[in-house]
């Protein structure tokens, strides 16, 4: 599977961006869909994941209520909707692949382990 990121930018806080993932490739082992991100000096972390069979969604606590990850099947694209941005969103945002089922736990799927392909990431920036 190849994933593709595009949409990320710079932003007043407050702003709102969306965040596209194309896959490509062999995707009928995909079961899951992620949004990681990555801050300098940070640690990767979780950020929303879409069981794609199912519409199952999981979310990082701090960002419960102000962003959402859908899926589009017929073109193998992921979306995060980022609204409310705060300056502490800002960060290296990358789009994840994995065959974890509806049945992963919400700490197991925003874990990177439960993913095997990998976009480049897209900066977001938020001021």
């Amino acid at each position: 599977v190849q994933l593709v990121e595009s949409g990320g930018g710079s932003v007043q806080a407050g702003g709102s961006l969306r965040l596209s993932c194309a896959a490509s490739g062999y995707t009928g082992g995909t079961k899951s869909m992620a949004w990681f991100r990555q801050a300098p000096g940070k640690e990767r972390e979780g950020v929303a994941v879409i069981v794609t069979g199912w519409s199952s969604t999981h979310y990082a606590d701090s960002v419960k209520g102000r962003f959402t990850i859908s899926h589009d099947n017929a073109k193998n694209t992921v979306y995060l909707q980022m609204n409310s941005l705060i300056p502490e969103d800002t960060a290296m945002y990358y789009c994840a692949a994995g065959t974890g089922s509806v049945f992963m736990t919400a700490f197991q799927a925003l874990s990177p382990k439960a993913y095997n392909a990998w976009g480049q990431g897209t900066q977001v920036t938020v001021s």
